[in-house]
Formats: structure tokens, sequence, C-alpha cells
């Protein structure tokens, strides 16, 4: 007889196979609330920073609102909301192979490798020491201080099969937990090219079960650290097996310049056509906030930008304690006007993504909340050691953002209709509040479309929405965009609605402007285009606030009043909170310690940003 686990996989791939309903209109698509970059014990940092005990499983059902056992805390934790999707994206590098050396699986803990990490850890009673001289072995070739090769650690970890339980674990735990039409538990994993500290890392997701997925074992970056081998490999497989892939970059705020780069990983070759399309194919999508900060733009960057300095993060992920250097090839809106230019060189936009946000919490929990932010690892994981280091560089707990979330209008909650709409780039970015946000372009829309009835109808049938390109013109007139923005409940109310514009001007050259289309209470900007800033209403012995300064939906029809029909183009619409705590304001009330020991900023403008339209001259 078979178990209610197995009964439950094969129940769930026979749903999966049959469509639920008719294909939905656009204008009744749903919006649907996930992480798409979550880490569990079998990543192999989360093992090393002592917390063992956090599962897929553990993982799914606290993102489906269930409580669970905290993997860090040991207490009982659950979500104020459950999501409707998840990516468990453990790291391919060493999936399960740490874990192993301590589950008693001999394999791995007899090897050569396990031993010597044994000894340490039993002599030193530091996982994390331990870790480093394989570390040093694998990138350095040699480990002087326990002989240690890299070949020897390849051997004893990561070649042949070694990873292949691991993996049937988490496809197995996807399959078992996805629920077509209610939740989705996506397959995927993070492929985490890091050459010199620089993070190229991506998340990849397929919409395949667990049966495909197990004919291979997840691509990393010890076959190639190389982008361009990733989505060859993602090509073969996805011919090969029938599935279907993307690759979602993340962290291009410590790319050390290299993540929107123009010239290819070699540092010396150019961008050209047939780069920018395979780019293009595999990778639609940007995470573009989470734990290790934001990474919409910089104040260097956009020094008109008022709103410019979020959650900045610049810690390189080396020990040696560097600090990255912000360039226009680590941000997402000067990558965005990079592809611009790139698109007038070689014919084709390399760095047309979409944008969502996600978590890379290490700790197996999505909780992004300021009111119970679980940290990036289980060592930050209470306010008590956020003074302390986290293992990232030189950053400590407090350095931490409390992580973003992945929006989608999909027309149903399966794998296939959330794929399709990463695929077509109809997704925005939260910093985590949850902040519904409707973002549409065109050339006819007028007020009377810009209803809370009207606006995805008339948005769909008339122009574009978040993603797409604007069709071609129908008259002489400017773009028109007509956005939409209601406040989560759970946070703070909405101070105002912007768009963001970047062009190409007469001669070529990149630019951008912020333009603030409606305030709060439905405030208009003056004639220079500005608008009064919300007074910060926290009271810093109680962290409490009020939110009427606010609106809880704001809604506007914008025309752009610059616009040049032979200019190349983009616009997304940025929609900022009023000042609310920042999760180091209420452990610092907690902890009854002056807010400045964090040395953070006692409140944050929680934001949500659209994918781009953009227009094309030609």
């Amino acid at each position: 007889m078979k178990s209610k686990f197995h009964q439950s996989l094969i129940a769930g791939a026979i749903a999966a196979s049959l469509s639920l309903t008719a294909l939905a209109a656009p204008a009744e698509r749903k919006l649907l609330w996930g992480d798409t970059h979550l880490h569990t014990s079998n990543s192999a940092d989360v093992f090393i920073f002592d917390l063992r005990n956090s599962t897929p499983d553990t993982a799914y059902r606290f993102a489906k609102g269930l409580p669970v056992i905290a993997p860090t805390t040991n207490q009982m934790v659950r979500l104020n909301q459950p999501l409707d999707f998840l990516v468990v994206a453990d790291h391919a590098e060493l999936l399960g192979s740490v874990k192993r050396i301590f589950s008693g699986d001999p394999e791995f803990s007899d090897s050569v490798t396990g031993k010597v990490i044994r000894d340490i850890e039993q002599r030193e009673g530091n996982l994390l020491s331990a870790y480093g001289n394989v570390v040093t072995a694998l990138f350095r070739g040699k480990d002087e201080a326990t002989g240690l090769t890299g070949q020897q650690v390849m051997q004893d970890m990561q070649a042949g099969k070694k990873r292949l339980n691991t993996w049937m674990e988490n496809t197995a735990a996807a399959d078992f937990h996805n629920e077509p039409g209610k939740f989705t538990a996506f397959i995927g994993w993070e492929w985490s090219s890091m050459v010199d500290g620089a993070n190229l890392h991506r998340v990849v997701i397929t919409d395949s079960d667990a049966e495909t997925a197990n004919t291979y074992l997840p691509f990393s970056q010890f076959e190639s650290s190389d982008p361009e081998d990733l989505w060859a490999w993602l090509g073969r497989t996805s011919k090969s097996t029938g599935a279907n892939f993307l690759a979602i970059p993340h962290n291009p705020n410590i790319s050390r310049g290299q993540m929107f780069s123009e010239t290819k990983f070699d540092k010396v070759t150019p961008i050209d056509k047939a780069y920018s399309e395979t780019r293009r194919q595999w990778e639609p999508l940007l995470e573009v906030t989470q734990i290790k900060g934001d990474s919409e733009t910089h104040p260097v960057l956009s020094p008109n930008d008022e709103f410019a300095d979020f959650e900045p993060f610049n810690f390189i992920l080396m020990p040696t304690g560097e600090r990255e250097v912000p360039t226009k090839a680590d941000f997402a809106r000067s990558a965005l006007k990079t592809g611009l230019v790139l698109g007038e060189q070689n014919g084709i936009n390399p760095f047309k993504f979409g944008m969502i946000g996600s978590t890379d919490s290490h700790t197996g929990m999505s909780a992004v909340e300021e009111t119970a932010f679980a940290g990036k690892a289980k060592h930050d994981s209470t306010p008590q050691n956020r003074h302390d280091k986290t293992g990232i560089g030189s950053s400590i707990g407090w350095d931490m953002s409390s992580g973003g979330y992945a929006a989608v209008w999909a027309d149903d909650n399966t794998r296939a209709d959330i794929f399709s709409a990463m695929q077509r780039k109809e997704t925005y970015a939260t910093t985590g509040p949850r902040i519904q946000l409707r973002f549409f372009g065109g050339w006819t829309f007028n007020e009377r479309d810009i209803t809370r009835d009207n606006i995805a109808q008339q948005g769909y049938a008339k122009g574009v929405s978040m993603g797409g390109d604007l069709p071609v013109r129908s008259s002489n007139t400017a773009p028109h965009f007509m956005v939409e923005a209601i406040a989560d409940p759970y946070s703070g109310s909405l101070e105002r609605i912007q768009i963001v514009k970047g062009w190409l001007d007469a001669k070529g050259i990149a630019q951008e402007k912020v333009f603030n289309v409606v305030g709060a209470h439905n405030s208009q900007p003056d004639a220079a285009g500005h608008l009064q800033a919300t007074q910060d209403t926290i009271d810093l012995k109680t962290a409490r606030y009020d939110r009427s300064t606010g609106s809880e939906e704001l809604r506007a029809l914008w025309v752009d009043p610059e616009f040049d029909p032979t200019q190349q183009a983009f616009y997304y619409a940025r929609v900022l909170e009023i000042p609310t705590p920042r999760y180091s304001l209420y452990d610092a009330i907690a902890l009854q310690q002056d807010p400045a020991v964090t040395n953070k900023p006692t409140s944050i403008q929680e934001r949500a940003y659209s994918s781009p339209i953009w227009y094309n001259s030609k």
C-alpha cells in the first residue's frame, strides 16, 4: 500500500496535469504573493551557521500560513497572512552534503572531507571554522591547515550522484505541498556564481514536477561560474526533458560592477546580439529587493532622486570586510538605461527585465514584516544578537533589510499560470508590505477608465500591463499611463505614486527622471513637480504611528509631459508608504536601548516597484 505522502504526490501530479478553469480574461487575473528565494538546512551555508533543523516541509507549511516551530528559536510562529507560492531555492553547490556528514550517512561522514569537518567541529565546537577550511580548499586548490584539496572535497561532497538524494527530497516536498488553485510549490535552486566576492547568483525555477526534475541534478558554479554556460545548460535540459526554466538574478548591488556589465563574463568581450537574445530568453526578471538590501538605484547614480537611498547594503561576500563601490552595472534603474543603449547598438535590449522581490532567508521562513523579522540566519534571528557580525563580510544583523515579496498577476494559482506571468513580466516587487499595484500603458486612456471598477478591464483592452511594450502608436499623442495602488492594511498607508522614466536623448545618452504623479489624500505636484512629504509621526518610545497621514488608495492617469516619439524609453511605477518603524527600532525598544545603538534609521518608507513598460521608437 502506498503511503499518504506518495498518494498525495500522485494526486498532485494528476491535478497539475488538468486545467482547473477555462483561461481567464486578463482583467480577471489574480494578484498572488510569493517568495522565490528561500533556503533550508540543505544549503551548506545554512547548516554551517548552526541551523540544522530547517526543512523544506517546514518552509512550505509556514508559507501556507500554518503554525510551525521556528527552526531558529524553537518557538511557535505563524505568518500573519499566508503566501500563494514559494520556491525553496537551496544552493546547488554541495547541496545537502554538509548536513549528511552529521546525519549518519557514512558516504559523507566517513569520507576524507567528512572526517576533517567532524574532527574540527568536535575539537573547536565551531562548524564555521571547519567550513572555512573546505572553502579554502575549493577556491585555492588546497587548504594547508588540513591538507584538504579542492579535488578531494569535490569527490567527497559534490561529484557524481552525491547530491541526488537531497535533490529528490526537495523536489518531493515541492510536489507534496503543491495544491493547484490554492498554493503553488515550485521546484528550484540557487546557482551561486561568485568570483572574487562578486555576487552573480541566480535562482533557477522550473514549472515541471519532481519526476521530471529528478532526471537531472541542478547546475552549480562548480560546473561553471559563467552565466552563458548556465543558459546553455538550461537550453539543453529544457530540450531533453520538456521542462521550462527561468533564472532570476539577485543582489546586483554587490556584484562588483559585473551583473549588468556591457562586457561578457571575461570582462573583455562586448555583449553582442546573440548574448542579448539568450539573456532575454532565460532571465525575464530581476530580484530587485531582498534581505541583502535594495537594488533599485543608489544616490551616487540617481542624485536627483530624493528617495534613492533606501536600505543600502554594500558588503562584499568576502571575509576581508571590503565594501562595494556603486557602479551603473550594480543597480536596476541604471541597467534598464544601459539596456536601451545596447538595444540601439545591437538591435536587442539584453536588460529588458521585470521586477520582483523575495527574501533570501536562510532560516527556512519567509518572514518579512518589520514587527516579526526572523533574521537572515540563525544567529541574527533574535534582537539580542543583531549587533554581532553576520558572517557576510563585515555586516552586522541590523545591516540586513527585512526582505521583500514577489507579486504576480496570474490567471490562476498554478505552476503553469504563475510561470507564464513571470515570463511575460506581469510582476512587481515590494519591500515587504502587500501593496496592491496596477500599472497600464496606452495611448487613449481617459479619466473614465481610472476607476477601481474600470482600470483592469480598460487597461488590458486599450493598452498593456506592466512588463509589456506600448502598442504601435495610434495617434500623435504622448503615452498615457494608469496607475493604482491600494495600501496593505497591516502596514503603512500610502504617501505617493511616482513614475520613473528612462530614455535615450538625441545623442544616444541614457537619461532618467522621477515624476511625482499623485500624493496622499490626492494631493497634486506643484509647478516644479514636487509633492510635500508626509510627516513622520512615529513615537520613538512605543513605535506607534498615525496611518491617517497617508491614503488607503491612490490612482491616477498620467501623460508623459516630456515625450519625444523619436526616443526609446521605459517607465515603471514606484509607490511609497508613509514613514513607518524599521525593525531595528522595534528591537531597540524591546531591548530597552537607545535606537542609536543600531546605527540605522528609526523609520523606513516601504515601497513597491512595478515591472517597466517600454516604448520602442522604431
